[in-house]
């Protein structure tokens, strides 16, 4: 219990300590903050309207909210639309960054950070002085001796083996000084701006947040006023919801009251004062994008290309022609490709190897022979005739257009929808936390409009936040549809109450608005009796929500798993494609104490998934992406209701015609309702055919058993004959077993040539019916 004092204390402390230093620091400029609209993924709008004197406008930000502001900025003077410039100094923080990279909680050195500072200009206070000078490096030595005596006054250990030291090299000037790590004492960054950048980028560490500015600079074409508008995106605090349900006195039907309300932070570092606010629900993207600091592209470097260019040693070769004038026309055939080769030109040839009348004049100091005519070039730009059109309102970029399109949407008003919140009644006598009470106690104003799929609730008062608050906004003050009721979900309510349901309250948002997910307080009877969290409600959807759980209702449940009908699916020349059925049949009961009127539990039934489907269609019951949700009724005065939810999969497979199945199921087929007339003609003869060859094979199965009877009573007969075979006084007893030994066989013999006629007329019948079968190709309807 101390402990979590101590924890509540500290935060206290902490957001206390926190207020003025927000992590959401401040945005500030000359004009008037006018209007907010706040996300849910943490990012908001503004928008600031004001006159500006001169030609700049000066915004100042929050250095992490740079890359934010010039992904969304956006200056428009609301008179021309003009468009203007921005400019802002570059990233100050890399040398900081990359000494302060090396440092984590229990690692990095003074070695690795003066090593990361190399290029910055020091001053190191050592045990022989001081030493100033731009870092070279530093350089890691072990037992290396120092070749710098100490001062008397310094106390030098005794060498010991591996002993690490680190050498500084400082560069002033012309000179450069070394330094061992171990004899310096202090260190002086002479760069202010690098000292401060230290200083912030600690204070982050620390918990502190990074507050250090950027002053971004917005040029204005003209020196004159300027009444702007400017807007921009930066990272705020999402808004958070809050609902409230009131539900109808008991006994008493009518329509619940559904309350909203918006929490709002503001933690940009300065007050909101009646601004023109607006809440946006939904799931827009927005990311995060360096644009402020320089990026370099890496180049192939080729200098020294040229360097490695060497020329080949080439042998000199002998010519016997005089002058190079092979052809005999005084002109060295050198000079034969040139268009014009006039005798004399000095030995000046242009890069052809052609007589450069140029060259040859500006050598001898002559005046270089007239270029051929070229056509006139055409008059370059008139950069004031540029600017006066900028001037005239062309040219303008697409995101002051869009900037245009807000100011304009802003001028107009949004559009309204949804109805109209309903008038207060009078205050009724005596303080009651009833519905009507609850309803005028609460003023919400406020608007629907649907943008890009977003749905945005703008407020219509203007509020004001002061920094570093939160305040509460009114939204939603409407009627909406509801019941109360129960909802069990498989595992309980929780621990200690696996079989009991919750308490819930399902209403449908019949409001303009998109309720975002948040906590909803539940009253009824005149005071609080539950809460729940509700997941996001788009308008015209209903939710459930459990505030409470129910410990007079015991629900259990019960599954049995079977396999069941057969049915024919498919019959494609002769093959019979059959389908069954694996079923599972989960049995809900809820017992409890009888209620005169009855009451209904909901049973959060999870989908088995795959291929399991419902059987049937359950009454009430409603699909969600898991699972069911199937209403159980427990009848008035009765403890107890079941409900049955039977989810089948279908399996597939082929048999045989002569399966003995298929006559049962051809006959389903054909008691089938929606079975087509064609294809029951096709079947008709099919089952008839099936059927006499099942007659005739019961018959031969019959005669078969008559037959094998005989064969065995005269095997007996047989061997009665042979034991008596040689008794001289059993004559009469031979002959009468002969007599009956002849009759079996002749009725044997009579019923094997039934069989045989059977077995042909079944041949007869089996070629006719696969002959039909041949001819049908259909698939039966779903009974």
């Amino acid at each position: 219990m101390s402990r979590l004092a101590s924890s509540a204390l500290v935060a206290f402390l902490l957001a206390g300590c926190a207020h003025g230093r927000s992590p959401y620091a401040a945005t500030e400029s000359s004009l008037e903050l006018d209007r907010v609209v706040l996300y849910r993924n943490g990012i908001g709008y503004f928008e600031r309207r004001g006159e500006v004197k001169g030609d700049a406008l000066v915004i100042k930000v929050r250095k992490d909210q740079v890359n934010d502001l010039l992904k969304s900025l956006t200056v428009v003077e609301r008179k021309s639309g003009q468009a203007v410039s921005v400019s802002m100094p570059l990233d100050p923080e890399s040398w900081a960054n990359a000494a302060l990279s090396t440092l984590a909680p229990g690692q990095g050195s003074l070695a690795q950070v003066l090593d990361a500072l190399r290029g910055t200009y020091v001053t190191l206070k050592t045990t022989q002085g001081k030493l100033r000078g731009r870092i070279v490096l530093v350089e890691a030595i072990v037992d290396e001796p120092d070749p710098t005596p100490p001062p008397s006054s310094e106390r030098v250990p005794p060498p010991q083996g591996g002993a690490r030291d680190f050498k500084v090299s400082l560069m002033d000037g012309k000179q450069l000084q070394v330094v061992r790590l171990s004899k310096v004492r202090g260190v002086t960054l002479q760069d202010g701006d690098l000292a401060l950048q230290f200083h912030r980028t600690l204070d982050a560490t620390a918990g502190e947040g990074m507050f250090q500015q950027v002053a971004v600079e917005i040029r204005l074409a003209g020196a004159n006023a300027h009444d702007l508008v400017v807007s921009y995106v930066v990272a705020a605090p999402m808004w958070k919801p809050t609902y409230r349900v009131v539900l109808p006195e008991p006994g008493e039907k009518g329509p619940a009251l559904l309350q909203a309300w918006a929490v709002v932070d503001n933690t940009s570092g300065e007050d909101w004062g009646k601004v023109s606010m607006s809440l946006t629900s939904g799931a827009p993207i927005a990311f995060r994008y360096d644009l402020h600091t320089p990026r370099t592209v890496s180049r192939s470097d080729l200098t020294e290309a040229g360097v490695q260019k060497r020329a080949a040693v080439a042998m000199g070769e002998t010519s016997y022609q005089s002058g190079g004038d092979r052809d005999g026309d005084a002109i060295p055939d050198a000079l034969d490709k040139c268009p014009d080769h006039p005798e004399v030109f000095n030995g000046y040839t242009d890069e052809d190897g052609c007589p450069d009348a140029a060259n040859a004049a500006s050598i001898a100091g002559q005046p270089a022979p007239p270029p051929p005519m070229a056509p006139s070039p055409a008059p370059a730009p008139d950069p004031r005739a540029a600017k006066k059109k900028d001037k005239a309102g062309g040219g303008g970029s697409s995101r002051n257009t869009r900037a245009t399109t807000i100011e304009a949407e802003y001028e107009r008003g949004w559009d309204h929808a949804g109805d109209e919140m309903a008038k207060a009644e009078e205050q009724a006598a005596g303080p009651a936390m009833d519905l009507e009470s609850l309803r005028r106690s609460t003023q919400a104003s406020a608007r629907a409009k649907s943008v890009s799929g977003l749905t945005r609730f703008d407020l219509n008062e203007r509020v004001t936040v002061p920094d570093g608050s939160s305040t509460m906004v009114a939204i939603v003050n409407q009627d909406v549809a509801a019941e109360q009721t129960f909802l069990f979900r498989p595992g309980g309510a929780g621990q200690g109450y696996e079989q009991n349901p919750y308490r819930v309250v399902r209403f449908k948002n019949t409001t303009p608005f998109v309720l975002e997910p948040g906590p909803i307080a539940i009253y009824a009877g005149g005071s609080f009796v539950g809460e729940g969290l509700s997941e996001a409600v788009g308008t015209q959807t209903s939710t459930t929500i459990p505030f409470a759980v129910e410990p007079s209702l015991m629900v259990s449940s019960q599954a049995q798993y079977t396999g069941d009908d057969l049915r024919i699916v498919k019959i494609v020349r002769g093959v019979i494609e059959v389908e069954n059925f694996q079923r599972v049949a989960t049995t809900w009961t809820v017992k409890g104490q009888p209620d005169p009127k009855g009451y209904s539990v909901l049973i959060r039934h999870p989908k088995r998934g795959g291929a399991y489907a419902l059987k049937s269609k359950i009454e009430g019951l409603e699909e969600l992406p898991d699972a069911y949700l199937v209403p159980l009724k427990v009848t008035g005065n009765a403890t107890e209701g079941k409900v049955e939810v039977v989810e089948q999969t279908p399996s597939q497979t082929q048999i045989s015609i002569w399966d003995g199945r298929v006559p049962l199921l051809l006959d389903a087929l054909l008691r089938v309702p929606n079975l087509d007339a064609g294809a029951r003609k096709k079947l008709e003869p099919l089952v008839r055919l099936r059927q006499e060859i099942g007659r005739i094979d019961t018959e031969i199965e019959g005669l078969a058993r008559q037959q094998s009877e005989l064969d065995q009573r005269a095997n007996e007969t047989r061997q009665n004959l042979e034991a008596i075979k040689k008794d001289s006084a059993a004559g009469d007893l031979r002959s009468k077993l002969n007599k009956r030994l002849d009759e079996f066989t002749r009725e044997a013999d009579k019923i094997g040539r039934t069989i045989v006629e059977l077995q042909s007329k079944r041949l007869e019948k089996k070629i006719e019916l696969e002959d039909s079968l041949q001819s049908i190709d259909l698939s039966a309807p779903t009974p």
